[in-house]
């Protein structure tokens, strides 16, 4: 298998991981603490390779994890005192261990592979190099086998606990009223968070982990409001980031997690844009349609008043229309074409005319209002 399919396995195992709690992350309004738990991380990780002397052992992983539950703890403790809100708390705790880390890394471990730019961005391009043997058989690289476990577990987690999670996420006072414990849940969750986190950041760094685990549900979020709809979306999208962040990446010769997480970005961005639910285009377009609508209906009104009397000729008019409703001649020639789309009324010329169903339109918006 070439190196360049194993970056975009690598990537793709580490998006499907990562959606997996990142969805219930940003279902409830949490999501910078995934950015908080991928930066402080690197705390632990420093702190066991302190106590180990080695970047092999899966000791690190163990104590990033604690790093990051740690970093939970911490800034729920704080919330907790209601000094602060959550969003400051965040800013308060993770900052600190992120800087702790990349002092202790430039002050006593500089000659090691943990520098300040692999912490941020990782390098997938290295990752094919650090392979796992078994009796002298290459079976792949490591971050791919790492990812892929994370995954499985993630999944089994989400396969068995898919209920609590939901009740948990949309119903806290239900959950607790069935017996269930939202704060474990929520710090089951937070564990979850930390080991993914922790599994994705020596390949992809802690930028394109955030990226991976935010953005995907966020903009699976606009498309679709089924939890289960959300999760199959978030992977798919998390995996065409990681494809064309890597085809980018090749053209630009630039950084392959720095484009993987542009790539996130401009999915969101398109999503956000056009998506048939929550688009903006779609909802200017809703808008849009609903003022021509209302502006047809108050038509229909003004042509009623003055349907049958003396000055109808000159009354119902397109030209009259424009003087007596104050429209520009653009606008008023789109209501009346809508209007007679929509069968309000014909139009002879400049002249209008109201239909049966025009007339039952108007009636009845003079009755509501």
């Amino acid at each position: 298998m070439s190196p360049q399919i194993e970056i975009v396995l690598i990537a793709s195992v580490v998006a499907v991981a990562c959606v997996i709690p990142g969805v219930f992350l940003v279902l409830r309004g949490v999501s910078l603490m995934s950015d908080a738990i991928s930066h402080a991380i690197l705390l632990g990780i420093v702190l066991s390779f302190f106590w180990v002397k080695t970047l092999e052992s899966p000791l690190l992983i163990i104590g990033a994890s604690l790093a990051g539950i740690f970093t939970v703890t911490l800034t729920e403790a704080i919330i907790h005192t209601r000094r602060l809100k959550e969003d400051a708390a965040i800013g308060l705790v993770y900052p600190v261990l992120f800087a702790l880390g990349i002092i202790l890394i430039n002050r006593y471990a500089g000659d090691v592979h943990i520098d300040s730019d692999a912490v941020l961005l990782g390098e997938l391009a290295f990752a094919p190099f650090n392979r796992v043997y078994w009796e002298g058989v290459d079976l792949g690289p490591y971050s791919l086998w790492v990812m892929s476990i994370i995954f499985l577990i993630n999944l089994t987690l989400l396969l068995c606990f898919y209920k609590e999670l939901k009740l948990a996420t949309f119903d806290k006072g239900m959950a607790t009223a069935l017996g269930f414990s939202p704060m474990l849940i929520h710090y089951g969750l937070m564990t979850v968070t930390s080991v993914t986190a922790v599994g994705a950041f020596d390949a992809v760094g802690s930028i394109l982990v955030v990226a991976l685990m935010i953005t995907p549900p966020a903009t699976a979020y606009l498309l679709t409001e089924r939890l289960s709809i959300m999760i199959l979306l978030s992977m798919g999208i998390g995996i065409v980031s990681g494809i064309s962040g890597y085809v980018v990446a090749h053209i630009l010769d630039a950084s392959i997690a720095g484009s993987m997480a542009m790539m996130t970005g401009i999915l969101f961005v398109l999503a956000l844009l056009f998506s048939k639910r929550q688009g903006l285009l779609v909802q200017w377009l809703r808008s849009r349609q609903h003022r021509y609508l209302f502006s047809a209906q108050m038509l229909a009104v003004q042509l009623l008043d003055h349907e049958g009397k003396k000055n109808e000729a000159t009354e119902n008019t397109v030209s009259n229309m424009i003087h007596h409703m104050g429209w520009d001649t653009s606008f008023a020639h789109h209501v009346t074409r809508i209007s007679v789309l929509n069968g309000y009324m014909t139009r002879h010329g400049n002249f209008l005319k109201l239909t049966p169903l025009g007339r039952e339109i108007a009636r009845s918006v003079m009755i509501n209002s």
